[in-house]
């Protein structure tokens, strides 16, 4: 290969990292940022989540969020409003979503993810 073609095939290659970059620099939209929190509950290790006194997995709550999400999307419009319509109480009896740990701590789901929604805002 010649010098000439080495030079362009680095300055392509610094361009492309230049513009992804960028690309990780901009601030998440409201949808990613829902996305993220979703992904976030159905990741989540040895919880349980109790809604209307019934257990369910992490996979299952994060299902029932979205479902939640896509019923309600007329009335969310950001990820705090998500956490407040979907993911914090049920529609039906109004108590709230919990979250047990591995130990037995148990917190309201709207806190646990307001909390992740901050700290998603903060990166």
């Amino acid at each position: 290969m010649s010098r000439a073609t080495i030079s362009i095939l680095v300055m392509v290659l610094l361009c492309a990292a230049g513009a992804k970059a960028q690309d990780q620099s901009k601030p998440l939209t409201e949808t990613q940022k829902i996305e993220a929190l979703i992904r976030h509950v159905e990741e989540l290790k040895d919880a349980t989540f109790i809604r209307n006194g019934r257990e369910h997995t992490p996979a299952d709550a994060a299902r029932h969020m979205r479902d939640k999400w896509q019923w309600k999307k007329s009335e969310i419009k950001t990820a705090d409003d998500f956490v407040n319509i979907a993911a914090s109480k049920s529609s039906v009896s109004g108590k709230p979503y919990m979250i047990r740990f591995r130990g037995g701590k148990e917190v309201k789901s709207a806190d646990y993810l307001r909390e992740q929604l901050k700290n998603l805002q903060k990166s």
